[in-house]
């Protein structure tokens, strides 16, 4: 394995990248990935080689996030996602309001609604998506557009253009 300076200078802008898809708060993702690292370089020694690196830390980084949901209670209303509308889909939830499409996303079932977060959100390419969640690039490609063509389902029937 590199060295843990190696390591975060490789990995630290994937798992930041990783964090704030979840947290859509930059400044609570930078916080978050410190602590990621803090504890990687506690936990080197079970490090197993089973995984890829970016793999190992973003579970971490996910259990890290689960850590600190867990003591501190979601007070804090849902900011506007930052950012202008640059892709189709960004258009969309620019268009067709913010909050309705979150909500939608957020009944997704799990993984499906992870794909979508870490892609609209987290601006991941579909290689980092599926490295993150131990699947081919391609199984990230097809459950994006699997996700991408079920909202747009549900936006038509709710009366929204697509």
């Amino acid at each position: 394995m590199l060295s843990m300076e190696e390591t975060y200078r490789a990995h630290s802008q994937t798992v930041y990248r990783y964090l704030l898809s979840l947290t859509r708060n930059a400044e609570l993702s930078e916080e978050l990935t410190q602590e990621t690292f803090y504890q990687a370089i506690k936990s080197a020694e079970r490090y197993d080689g089973s995984c890829k690196v970016s793999t190992w830390l973003c579970a971490i980084a996910k259990n890290v996030l689960m850590s600190y949901r867990r003591k501190n209670a979601p007070t804090q209303p849902l900011e506007e996602i930052p950012g202008t509308a640059e892709s189709p889909e960004e258009a969309a939830l620019a268009g067709a309001g913010r909050i309705g499409i979150i909500k939608k996303l957020h009944a997704l079932d799990g993984e499906l609604r992870e794909v979508m977060y870490l892609r609209l959100f987290g601006g991941l390419s579909f290689r980092e998506i599926g490295d993150i969640l131990s699947r081919t690039e391609n199984w990230a490609r097809v459950t994006y557009y699997r996700g991408k063509e079920k909202l747009k389902k549900e936006l038509e029937a709710d009366g929204y253009e697509a």
